[in-house]
């Protein structure tokens, strides 16, 4: 089995390392446009099973002759190359796991060239989109009629400093995509579109956390997967409190815009010297971080109001010497993978991880999650109405 990681940044080396401790993986391809990247992670991963290969991955044809000979490839790469990879992957003939879940209708109009293709692409395969994402499946299924369906996740510092509470855990440039796309979410059974940082709400979660505020984010393919399951779906990102007013200020003002300005004899976009700018004001003096996660689904069970609840506090990884938002995103991508290696996944088409792990393949993979170190409690509350 030949595995190809597509791009060695902080996730994409977490994958390799990961992937290289499962048997029946012959040989890993890790491949960057990067020398200094690509031997970063063979350096970290310390494996004579691990390959690097320098390649251009600017299209989709860079991608496919990339692929050449690969079983399966695992996506951690920018967004603007997540519809390359998979058209790439489809032509290739080759599985694709991918990190990135935007552009959910584009991906899913080539379910019928993957089928023909007699491959399985899973966009969104990390931790949200994709751990929020099964949850929320399975909670849906866990009910005779679904209400509600809350999905909340965020990466955030163990160390908060001023003046953002915020450290840059993934690509900025993906950070201010989030911050600034209009948020799908499914409303009265209907999917609608709402304004960037809508709907400010605060949440808390237990120590070390405390107090957060939450807006709505994209809900990525659980929109359009999950309705008809569903009467109101949303995701919603968790910040500490004041991140989100400093940051609709930005976007308010205009910091956030695409549109190129003049600045004298520069042509510059305004999102483009924020991200240059803010660098420097999200980058903590701990690396430490924390990744929570809550999801709950709410309705009718055999006439009873019931809601199910999964929560996930995790922290920095001494042991593996990583950050929590590179352990819950790389993991889930790389158990998929295993499944689809060892045949525990057998579909064909473009299908999220929601259409994957529920009822029975919902258990034996939050327990492979466990054993991995991503631990998620659950709760079940009944609400009897009072006469």
């Amino acid at each position: 089995m030949h595995i190809f990681v597509l791009g060695t940044g902080m996730i994409g080396t977490t994958v390799v390392t990961e992937l290289a401790k499962y048997a029946g993986v012959k040989t890993i391809t890790a491949v960057d446009i990067n020398q200094a990247s690509i031997d970063k992670c063979l350096a970290i991963a310390n494996d004579p099973q691990v390959i690097g290969k320098v390649a251009a991955l600017a299209t989709e044809a860079d991608i496919a002759e990339v692929l050449k000979g690969a079983d399966l490839a695992i996506g951690c790469l920018p967004h603007s190359l997540s519809l390359p990879a998979i058209k790439a992957a489809i032509s290739s003939k080759c599985h694709l796991v991918d990190l990135v879940g935007s552009h959910f209708p584009e991906k899913l109009a080539l379910h019928e060239q993957a089928q023909q293709a007699g491959v399985l692409i899973v966009p969104g395969c990390g931790v949200a989109p994709g751990i929020t994402n099964f949850l929320a499946a399975q909670g849906i299924e866990l009910l005779d009629e679904a209400q509600e369906a809350m999905l909340a996740c965020g990466g955030i510092p163990r160390y908060p400093d001023p003046p953002l509470g915020y450290q840059v855990v993934y690509r900025l440039e993906s950070l201010l995509g989030l911050y600034t796309k209009p948020a799908t979410i499914i409303r009265n059974g209907k999917i609608v579109e709402l304004a960037p940082l809508s709907d400010l709400v605060e949440m808390t979660f237990s120590e070390p956390v405390g107090l957060c505020e939450t807006v709505i984010t994209d809900a990525h393919s659980t929109a359009f997967m999950l309705q008809g399951k569903v009467e109101n779906l949303v995701e919603r990102t968790v910040r500490y409190p004041g991140h989100w007013d400093k940051m609709r200020v930005l976007s308010e003002l205009g910091f956030l815009d695409e549109t190129p300005v003049a600045v004298e004899d520069t042509v510059i976009s305004p999102k483009l010297f924020a991200q240059k700018v803010l660098i420097p004001k999200m980058s903590g003096h701990s690396i430490e971080d924390i990744t929570v996660l809550r999801v709950e689904v709410s309705g009718i069970k055999h006439g009873v109001s019931t809601k199910h609840t999964w929560e996930m506090i995790d922290l920095y990884d001494h042991e593996r010497n990583i950050t929590s938002m590179a352990k819950t995103t790389a993991i889930p991508a790389l158990l998929i993978s295993q499944w689809i290696t060892t045949k525990k996944i057998t579909e064909t088409g473009v299908i999220p991880i929601e259409g994957l792990i529920v009822q029975e393949r919902f258990h034996p993979f939050l327990t492979e999650l466990s054993q991995l170190g991503i631990e998620i409690e659950y709760k079940e509350e009944t609400f009897v109405e009072k006469e």
